[in-house]
């Protein structure tokens, strides 16, 4: 096996690989009176591991050390500039801008799924066609059957998009109408201006 195979197969060292981590997570640079601190060692151990870890990834990883303002960071190759900006363009495709009537709705809907149109009027107190319809096309609810009642409206439940969007595992990960109440400075309101507050969110299941 040739020098350079071997150095492009050769694992990080303990030290360089945690400070990989340390840089991975940081949001500026970290000088290396930082990674002394943090790792009780002298500068010169410090700058021989920032060099290997710099040297590892130069080998073809998908990101690279650079020096920046006294301190190093991690930032994206420059080599994999095209794909990353094809990356950035859908990245903002699938974006979703949700109204504050569209977040009512999807809240209203989320805690009481499943649960027809017409329940989610009654809560918010104005027509919902219209903002169901757009979160449909986000991929954020989906029709789940109908109910069975008069006319058999249909119901409607949240998608996995709909956690994915918003960083939960599980439904049950839902913070509870207690918890939404302690994080809001004030009362959720209703488009009418009915003065209906987030209680009203749950009102099908009490």
């Amino acid at each position: 096996m040739s020098q350079s195979a071997q150095s492009n197969t050769a694992p990080l060292s303990g030290l360089a690989a945690q400070i990989e981590a340390v840089l991975f997570l940081a949001t500026s640079p970290v000088s290396e009176a930082e990674l002394k601190t943090i790792f009780n060692l002298s500068g010169k151990e410090i700058t021989a591991a920032v060099n290997d870890l710099e040297e590892h990834l130069a080998l073809g990883h998908g990101l690279a050390v650079k020096s920046v303002a006294g301190g190093w960071v991690l930032e994206t190759n420059p080599h994999f500039a095209e794909v990353l900006s094809v990356f950035r363009d859908v990245s903002q495709r699938r974006h979703i801008n949700l109204t504050k009537a569209a977040v009512e709705t999807l809240s209203v809907i989320s805690y009481n799924q499943p649960v027809t149109r017409g329940e989610v009027e009654d809560m918010r107190g104005v027509r919902s066609e219209g903002v169901i319809e757009r979160l449909l096309s986000y991929g954020l609810i989906r029709i789940s059957g109908r109910k069975k009642s008069s006319g058999s409206p249909l119901l409607y439940r949240t998608t996995p998009r709909f956690l994915e969007q918003f960083g939960l595992d599980a439904i049950a990960d839902l913070p509870t109408l207690e918890e939404l109440e302690e994080l809001t400075a004030a009362p959720v309101k209703a488009e009418s201006g009915s003065g209906d507050d987030l209680s009203r969110l749950r009102g099908f299941d009490e």
